[in-house]
């Protein structure tokens, strides 16, 4: 069984059209104060020194998405659009050594926080997932990052690795956050209906949106999951979404969907950087889709989008 690539995750979402109801809006952008110190949910980052910081067995730089994308260039990029914290998730050609994230949190601390990988199954060779996660927790990792598999086993979580992570996050105040589509969600839904108290995090509009397909049933899956009361949602990724076209008119009608379901307080932005950085793709254009064009939202809901959510999650902790 193997996990969920980014290209199958963004391909996941499947059938025909957008819905009459997912039509972008021709607004002009309403005039806001703009909104500092941005806390970013998803960064991923690496750097080109392979020696200091060693890649998996199996993995070369030529797995790299780009040559590479340090925490100086995150800083950088992110400062333009008046962003300045940062969640920054594993890379999986680091495999389970988390040395570098490590060692960015571990040198500013007041910016940056993780989110890392582990198994849930695990052998002889490796800690329980509960021993990896406290672990972790006490280098500036709060969160865990779990690939789907529905399209491999309908109880793809069925197992005691599972069980053992979604308690360690319920006692340790610890996210589980999922890579999906909306296909997990029923799955998802269950183990949080078994451990209410654990943190989740849906990445990415948990899918809906890929390869420019909204469906009503995908939507109303994903609003449901807000019943789980800890269950969050990241609100980005924009350069896979919709038509992946800035300025992303085209996903408001979604982000007041889910807002509207989860409340502001429990959405964070996120940029999904690198990609998000990219080929015309900005910093400054994924902010202001929420800053500048979402005129159904307060500026309070967008401060608590941009900024608090993720801040009270990974920084007040």
């Amino acid at each position: 069984m193997h996990s969920m690539t980014r290209r199958e995750w963004i391909t996941s979402t499947a059938g025909a059209g957008l819905i009459g109801a997912m039509t972008a809006s021709k607004s002009l952008p309403a005039e806001s104060k703009p909104v500092t110190n941005i806390v970013d949910s998803h960064v991923h980052i690496w750097t080109s020194d392979t020696e200091k910081f060693p890649l998996a067995p199996g993995f070369t730089a030529e797995d790299f998405w780009y040559p590479s994308f340090s925490a100086e260039e995150t800083i950088e990029l992110g400062r333009t659009a008046g962003v300045n914290r940062f969640n920054l998730i594993q890379m999986t050609w680091y495999g389970l050594d988390h040395s570098y994230i490590i060692d960015v949190i571990a040198n500013d601390p007041e910016h940056f926080v993780g989110t890392g990988i582990i198994p849930a199954l695990t052998d002889v060779a490796l800690p329980e997932p509960k021993r990896a996660m406290v672990a972790l927790a006490e280098h500036g990792i709060y969160a865990f990052r779990l690939r789907g598999r529905s399209s491999f086993a309908r109880r793809w979580m069925g197992s005691w690795g599972y069980d053992q992570m979604f308690e360690a996050g319920a006692e340790h105040n610890l996210a589980l956050s999922f890579l999906m589509g909306p296909s997990d969600l029923r799955e998802i839904s269950r183990m949080c209906t078994r451990f209410p108290d654990t943190p989740v995090i849906l990445d990415h509009f948990a899918g809906v949106g890929g390869r420019n397909r909204f469906f009503e049933e995908d939507i109303e899956a994903l609003c449901r999951m807000a019943e789980h009361k800890r269950v969050m949602l990241k609100v980005g990724a924009y350069y896979a979404l919709g038509r992946a076209e800035p300025p992303y008119l085209d996903m408001l009608p979604l982000i007041r969907r889910v807002v509207g379901a989860f409340g502001p307080e429990r959405c964070m932005w996120e940029s999904d950087a690198p990609k998000q950085a990219k080929d015309g793709h900005t910093f400054e254009a994924a902010v202001a889709i929420i800053q500048d064009h979402a005129d159904f939202l307060s500026e309070s809901d967008k401060q608590q989008i941009l900024v608090k959510t993720a801040e009270d999650f990974f920084f007040k902790r």
